[in-house]
C-alpha cells in the first residue's frame, strides 16, 4: 500500500475526476492498474491520466449499443446532427474511470470515414489529461514532435477546455486535454445523454473499472524509435522489455518494450514483428490494419471471473488456452496460491502469472471487428506490475491457432 503523505503537491496521489466519479480510491487504483508514487515537479510532460479512447467505426450507433449491452458501459454524452454536428455521430460511453468515444461518419467526406475505410474499426486518438497543455506542447515542440493541433480553448455553458494534439505512430494521435475549468459531460459540442437499455436487477454495476494499458503495433525496426519518442517527447520511463525467447513460439516472434508515465496510470507496450518461420500476429495486424495502430486495450477489473462469465454469456469470444497449460507442474509451482483454484481459472480459460511483486490474472478476446486487428484484454492485478510474461507462449500459440483458421499464419 501507499506510504507517506498523500498531498496535492504530488500529482499522482490524488484522483482524477473520472476516478472520483467512478467511486475509486488510491488503494483500489494501486491494485487495479499498479499506480505508483512519483515527483511530478521533475516531469517535463506531466500526465494526469487517460482522458478518452476515441474510435472510428463503420456504424457508431450500433457500436454504442454493443458496448452498452455487452460490455456494460453507460452512455453519458452525444454529438451528432441533432446537436449541429453534420460530420459524424459521437457517443461517449463510460465504465468506471474508462471513457470511450465512438465516432461514425455521417458525411461520406468525413475524415472519420477515411480512417475507417483504411484501417477498419479502430482507435484514432488516445487522449490524455494533462495539467498544463501549453507547457506540454512547448516541450513536445522542442523535442521535435509533430503538432497536429495547437493549444486552443473550446467553451460552452459548462466552462472551458484547453486542448492540443500531437502525432503518434501511424494515424494515431494524442489529444492533450486540460479540463479543470470544465464541468460538462465530456467536451463542448456534446450534450448529456443516457441510454435506453434496461438492465436486469441483478446485473453488476460495471464489468471493468479502469484502463490498464494500450498496446501499439509498429513496423519492423521502428519499436525503438517510438520508445525513444515517448522517452524524449513525453518524459515516459521504460518499464519492461521482452525480446528473444521471452516472446517467441516455434513459428513466430515479436519484440516488445513498455513505456509508462511517471505515475504508471498510462502505460504503452510497443510491439514490432521479429523474423520467424511464419507470419506473426504483429505482421497480420500491420497487413490488415494497413499500418501501425493500437492493437489491444487492457481493461482492469477487480473480479475477472464475474467479468468473463458476464461477457461470455453476452456472446463475447475469448482465446482458448489448452488444458495442458493448467496441468503443467512448472506453472503450478511458479504461481503458488492465488485467490481462486486453478480449476476455476481453467473452466474460463483465464491465464495466471506471478512475478516478484505479486500475481495477475488475464484473458484475451478474439478480434472485436471484421478485420483480425483490435481486441481486448481483461486483467486483474494482485501486486504484480508486469504484463504476464509467463503466459506469452501460451497466448501467442492461441493466437497462432486463430491465425491458422483465418489462413493468415
Amino acid at each position: 500500500m501507499y506510504s507517506g503523505d498523500r498531498t496535492e503537491s504530488t500529482m499522482t496521489l490524488h484522483l482524477t475526476d473520472a476516478e472520483r466519479l467512478a467511486e475509486l480510491d488510491l488503494d483500489q487504483l494501486e491494485q487495479l492498474i499498479g499506480l505508483v508514487e512519483y515527483d511530478s515537479a521533475t516531469d517535463p510532460f506531466p500526465v494526469t491520466g487517460w482522458d478518452a479512447v476515441v474510435w472510428a467505426v463503420g456504424n457508431a450507433t450500433q457500436a454504442a449499443q454493443f458496448y452498452q449491452a455487452v460490455y456494460g458501459m453507460e452512455l453519458v454524452a452525444y454529438s451528432g446532427p441533432e446537436t449541429g454536428n453534420r460530420d459524424h455521430h459521437a457517443y461517449v460511453l463510460e465504465s468506471g474511470a474508462v471513457r470511450f468515444v465512438i465516432k461514425g461518419a455521417v458525411d461520406p467526406a468525413s475524415a472519420i470515414a477515411d480512417h475507417q475505410r483504411a484501417h477498419g474499426d479502430g482507435v484514432t486518438d488516445i487522449a490524455l489529461e494533462v495539467p498544463d497543455v501549453d507547457a506540454c506542447i512547448e516541450h513536445a515542440r522542442r523535442q521535435g514532435a509533430r503538432i497536429l493541433s495547437e493549444p486552443h480553448d473550446e467553451s460552452d455553458e459548462h466552462g472551458t477546455v484547453r486542448m492540443a494534439a500531437i502525432a503518434a505512430y501511424g494515424d494515431t494521435r494524442h489529444t492533450l486535454v486540460e479540463r479543470r475549468r470544465y464541468s460538462g459531460p465530456y467536451l463542448p459540442g456534446y450534450v448529456a445523454r443516457s441510454g435506453s437499455l434496461v438492465r436486469s436487477a441483478d446485473a453488476p454495476k460495471r464489468v471493468f473499472q479502469a484502463l490498464d494499458h494500450v498496446v501499439g503495433n509498429v513496423e519492423l525496426g521502428r519499436m525503438d524509435d517510438w520508445v525513444e519518442f515517448y522517452n524524449r517527447v513525453m518524459g515516459f520511463t521504460n518499464l519492461a522489455e521482452f525480446i528473444g525467447d521471452d516472446i517467441a513460439t516455434e513459428y513466430s516472434a515479436l519484440m516488445s518494450k513498455v513505456v509508462a508515465s511517471g505515475n504508471h496510470r498510462v502505460k504503452f507496450p510497443l510491439n514490432e514483428p521479429a523474423p520467424g518461420k511464419k507470419k506473426s500476429q504483429i505482421d497480420e495486424y500491420l497487413e490488415f490494419y494497413q499500418g501501425p495502430g493500437a492493437q489491444h486495450l487492457a481493461l482492469a477489473t477487480n473480479d475477472i471471473l464475474a467479468a468473463v462469465d458476464q461477457l461470455r454469456a453476452a456472446g463475447v469470444e475469448f482465446l482458448d488456452a489448452p488444458d495442458s497449460y493448467y496441468t503443467d507442474p512448472e506453472l503450478r509451482e511458479r504461481i503458488g496460491a492465488v485467490r481462486v483454484s486453478i480449476e476455476e481459472l481453467q473452466s474460463r480459460g483465464i491465464l495466471v502469472d506471478r512475478d516478484e511483486d505479486g500475481y495477475l490474472l488475464q484473458i484475451f478476446t478474439k478480434p472485436i471487428g471484421d478485420r483480425p486487428t483490435v481486441f481486448f484484454e481483461l486483467i486483474e492485478r494482485h501486486g504484480s506490475l508486469g504484463f504476464g510474461k509467463g503466459n506469452f507462449r501460451a497466448l501467442f500459440e492461441a493466437i497462432e491457432r486463430e491465425q491458422a483458421t483465418r489462413g493468415n499464419l
